[in-house]
């Protein structure tokens, strides 16, 4: 049996292979990459939030590229169906004997990478349908159950700017995401070399893949082995508890402008994430420098701010980066 030492070393040359390959085809964007690629290694689902036009097809094709995973894109609109999504069942019959049957023809949520692009702009009952998916890992058409394949892994987007023709998504299925991830602009480095690459070039062809699906899964089970220091799990209890107004831990802006506080579910996502971010960083054991580099993604779509913070620009980053000035992670 091999030792942990041994396999932490491949599933570092694994992720070194993955960042490589995407600085081949991606320019900058480094703190998203880490929190996508943590976000997978987690074994969760990711929400992006960014304006149009910064890489977010790109990453995800890349990604799905380098791994040799099946790749589906899906546009949310205003008339997208939940089947759209699933898939639908077909009649059809036999040239030979005229005999009818049914066919289950799959929908694009049967891929292993998803990029959900504008998942704000469908209806409720048609984002259901994915996250439903993404919790259950499988689906249900006309009574029938079919078992998505793992890894299943889904990157939603949203457009911050546009709110008009919107459905915002509602906390209970926010909370289905294991982040939410803020992409920036480019520096101005970077939106020069951008410009010089794309403008010399038609087509910049993927990556060959790095990895197999079989490398992703085991690399998605040893992250979960990674132990996490009881003193960083004593700091994330309390992070999380001191979201919630009317909790000892709460502070005065927190009991002034949460209506409600982050749920057990953001600590497991706080956990898990600051393992797979130390795996990406290359150490076997996370740290406190981990934990307090995930807490925004991992938090700030699990609070709901009440009125008065949205009056006076207050928002949950805010709420997070204050309560990590508190020493919450100390042994």
């Amino acid at each position: 049996m091999e030792t942990l030492e041994k396999r932490f070393e491949q599933h570092r040359t694994l992720i070194q292979r993955l960042r490589e390959g995407i600085r081949q085809v991606v320019v900058g964007q480094e703190d998203t990459v880490e929190e996508v690629l943590s976000a997978l290694f987690a074994g969760g689902h990711a929400l992006i939030v960014g304006v149009p036009g910064l890489a977010k097809t790109l990453l995800v094709k890349t990604l799905a590229a380098l791994m040799d995973l099946k790749f589906s894109r899906i546009q949310f609109t205003p008339d997208l169906m939940p089947l759209d999504i699933l898939g639908t069942t077909l009649i059809e019959q036999d040239p030979a004997t005229g005999e009818k049957r049914f066919r289950f023809v799959p929908g694009p949520v049967f891929a292993h990478v998803i990029l959900a692009d504008e998942i704000n702009r469908t209806p409720p009952k048609t984002q259901a349908a994915l996250l439903e998916a993404m919790q259950e890992r499988r689906v249900t058409v006309e009574g029938k159950t079919f078992v998505l394949e793992d890894p299943f892994f889904v990157l939603a987007t949203q457009n911050p700017i546009e709110q008009e023709g919107t459905y915002p998504l509602p906390e209970a299925q926010l909370d289905r995401f294991l982040c939410e991830i803020r992409m920036d602009y480019p520096s101005e480095e970077e939106e020069r070399e951008i410009l010089r690459l794309t403008t010399r070039e038609m087509d910049r062809p993927l990556p060959q893949p790095v990895a197999k699906r079989e490398d992703i899964l085991t690399l998605q089970a040893f992250v979960r082995e990674i132990p996490f220091p009881e003193h960083l799990l004593e700091g994330v209890v309390r992070l999380v508890r001191a979201t919630r107004p009317g909790q000892p831990e709460a502070t005065g802006t927190v009991n002034r402008y949460v209506a409600f506080g982050a749920g057990p579910r953001a600590g497991q996502a706080l956990i898990l994430l600051s393992k797979a971010r130390a795996l990406y960083q290359g150490r076997a054991v996370p740290t406190r420098e981990d934990v307090e580099r995930m807490a925004l993604p991992a938090l700030r779509h699990r609070i709901t701010m009440n009125f008065r913070a949205e009056a006076e620009g207050i928002t949950p980053d805010t709420l997070v980066q204050e309560l990590l000035e508190r020493d919450f992670f100390s042994p």
